[in-house]
């Protein structure tokens, strides 16, 4: 059988047959919107500042798909209205039971504090009781500083009073797992402790793998698939199981072998990393449990200071969970009792009918009248998003500094932000235009109904997913800026010869493949020579979209379909998102560590599913 390709009448019934999947709730949301007005159950706002214009009213029609798109149990705004955006509560539409929007405060994840010793005593080497990894191949140059000790387990979490008690997987027992604000030139050893349950029944397995996504690491520390660990059990990159595993992060630019006076090019140099479990075909529900986290990191450019007033310093907004802001965006579905439901089966994955920010169902979030950095990361298994920050109906602009893990060169003021699945949009938002007492919204409006990948379409008005509450003045004098100019590229010489490469992502016999081949985490597809640049095209094939994640380095895009790439992606990457039939050819370059590492599409069902290679660095 020949791969799916699929083809214009396929994907025009898909499509109508997707919508009409979502039909049933537009007579159920309707009623219930009827009843919310008879009762008045709106949330007033004041006055808004002088903002975009709002876009034209939609038809009946497309009201009624915009309805039909949100999710249910989810607020919706007024469809056709030009006079904001209204809350109401969802009758019975599929399993979830109903839960208030916006009573629930955002949590702020823990700062990971390190510990003064660990016991037994990291080494270059695995300790006896260790999960059996490679030695560390970067210990003597950069030896750890600071020591860290992260256990997994499960623990009760609430991801909304009106939903009982659970229980998840959690980085130090909470999610998303505790927060780690590290530096540039302070390499850091990270202790992981598996103490899932190993008579665990249900979605998931208790072995683990953590990825620092997209750190600059040795491969023996990145969180390879197959090196995931119990204390019974292990995969085959392992020589044996462990209780726990070793991970050290350096903490270095790239390319330090080139400059090491520096501690590699700051030109390359990352800030918003997360991590989260990677263990082989259990990625989706291991991570859907809640294991995830933030790693953020900053060098003397990106300087977690605002008042720093030192030359080239960007004094950004700064205070991790202060004014710099981590958000992790994910859907969930939960049962008809409001326990957290997976398939695990389904191949194709599902599209959650709830949305958690920071683990909790639609929260508010208070803000002072000065600028805040928002750190976004689309945490879903499968769903794409495109947020809006909503104020009395319109559209606010904001500035964009970063994508996924870089700064871009220059601040980009957009209305929008697009994200894929593991994408990130460093965001700075300013609310001194907007009086006390403003309400403004996060609101999804793209619509995804199934693990084929977004429609396209743009719903008015669409999903709010947080409040942001603007009720004070600033504690004390806002002194960040948005500089003009953030972080320079290095420059590219196009005209020089390069190996090319090309990597199709599709499906064969109805099964997730890369360059038609299944993940085998024994071989690599390619070996790649250590600081070489490479061109690769990444190819979507079929009708699926494909957020592709490549492990250890980031990369440039040189075009999508032929063409130079939009502002927001003109920076350095790690996700490309693959719509169907997409081509986006990529500078890539692996320096200074050697070893295994993956590259896969971040749909975590898809990779699950074997849509995953392996490819290795080579000296």
């Amino acid at each position: 059988m020949k791969p799916d390709e699929g083809n214009e009448n396929d994907d025009t019934r898909i499509l109508t047959r997707r919508r009409l999947a979502g039909a049933s709730i537009v007579a159920a949301g309707a009623a219930a919107f009827a009843a919310e007005t008879r009762l008045g159950l709106f949330d007033a706002a004041p006055a808004a500042p002088a903002g975009p214009a709002l876009p034209a009213a939609a038809s009946t029609g497309a009201a009624k798909a915009a309805a039909a798109g949100a999710a249910p149990g989810s607020p919706v705004a007024t469809a056709g209205t030009a006079t904001g955006i209204t809350s109401f509560k969802s009758a019975e539409v599929g399993r979830a039971p109903y839960t208030t929007p916006f009573i629930v405060p955002l949590p702020m994840p823990p700062i990971a504090e390190p510990v003064s010793s660990l016991s037994p005593e990291p080494g270059e080497y695995p300790d006896e009781k260790e999960a059996g990894r490679l030695p560390h191949q970067a210990w003597s140059r950069f030896p750890p500083q600071k020591f860290y000790y992260l256990k997994v387990e499960a623990k009760d979490h609430e991801f909304h009073p009106e939903l009982p008690k659970q229980k998840i997987w959690g980085y130090g027992g909470v999610t998303p797992g505790p927060t780690f604000v590290v530096k540039y030139g302070e390499p850091i050893l990270v202790r992981i402790e598996n103490a899932l349950p190993l008579d665990h029944v249900g979605y998931g397995t208790p072995e683990i793998s953590t990825h620092l996504h997209n750190g600059h690491t040795p491969s023996e520390s990145d969180g390879f698939p197959g090196d995931y660990y119990s204390e019974r059990k292990c995969g085959s990159t392992l020589s044996r199981p462990g209780k726990f595993k070793d991970h050290h992060y350096p903490n270095v630019c790239s390319n330090f072998t080139a400059y090491p006076d520096t501690g590699g090019d700051h030109n390359l140099a990352l800030g918003t990393l997360w991590y989260h479990d990677h263990r082989m075909e259990f990625t989706a529900p291991n991570v859907y449990r809640g294991l995830a986290g933030f790693y953020l990191i900053f060098d003397d450019l990106d300087c977690d200071d605002e008042n720093d007033d030192h030359e080239g310093a960007l004094r950004l907004p700064s205070g991790v969970g202060k004014y710099d802001i981590p958000l992790v965006f994910q859907d969930r579905r939960f049962d008809s009792g409001g326990y957290l439901f997976f398939d695990q089966l389904d191949p194709e994955g599902i599209v959650g009918d709830k949305f958690l920010v920071n683990g909790k169902v639609q929260p508010f979030f208070s803000v002072e009248r000065r600028k805040y950095r928002f750190r976004m990361l689309n945490g879903s298994p499968l769903r794409f998003y495109e947020f809006y920050l909503v104020y009395q109906g319109a559209d606010q602009s904001f500035v964009q500094i970063g994508n996924d893990g870089n700064l871009l060169p220059a601040p980009v003021t957009t209305t929008k932000l697009r994200l894929g699945v593991a994408e990130r949009g460093d965001l700075i938002v300013d609310f001194s235009p907007y009086p006390i007492g403003s309400k403004l919204y996060i609101v999804n409006k793209l619509e995804h109904l199934d693990g084929r990948g977004p429609t396209g379409r743009i719903l008015n008005p669409g999903t709010q997913i947080m409040r942001i509450d603007v009720d004070s003045e600033p504690a004390s004098p806002d002194n960040s800026r948005v500089p003009a100019v953030l972080r320079p590229l290095p420059p590219i010489d196009l005209r020089k010869s390069r190996p090319e490469r090309r990597f199709d992502f599709g499906r064969l016999n109805n099964m997730w493949t890369v360059n038609d081949k299944l993940f085998d985490e024994t071989k690599p597809i390619v070996s790649v020579k250590r600081g070489v640049e490479e061109i690769w095209t990444l190819r979507g094939k079929g009708s699926w979209s494909h957020p592709v994640h490549i492990h250890f380095e980031e990369m440039r895009i040189l075009s999508r379909n032929g063409r130079p790439p939009p502002a927001h992606e003109a920076g350095r990457k790690d996700v490309f998102v693959l719509s169907p039939g997409e081509e986006v050819r990529i500078l890539v370059c692996f320096r200074d560590f050697v070893g295994k590492y993956v590259m896969h599409c971040h749909n975590t069902v898809h990779e699950d599913h074997h849509m995953m290679a392996r490819f290795d660095v080579v000296a």
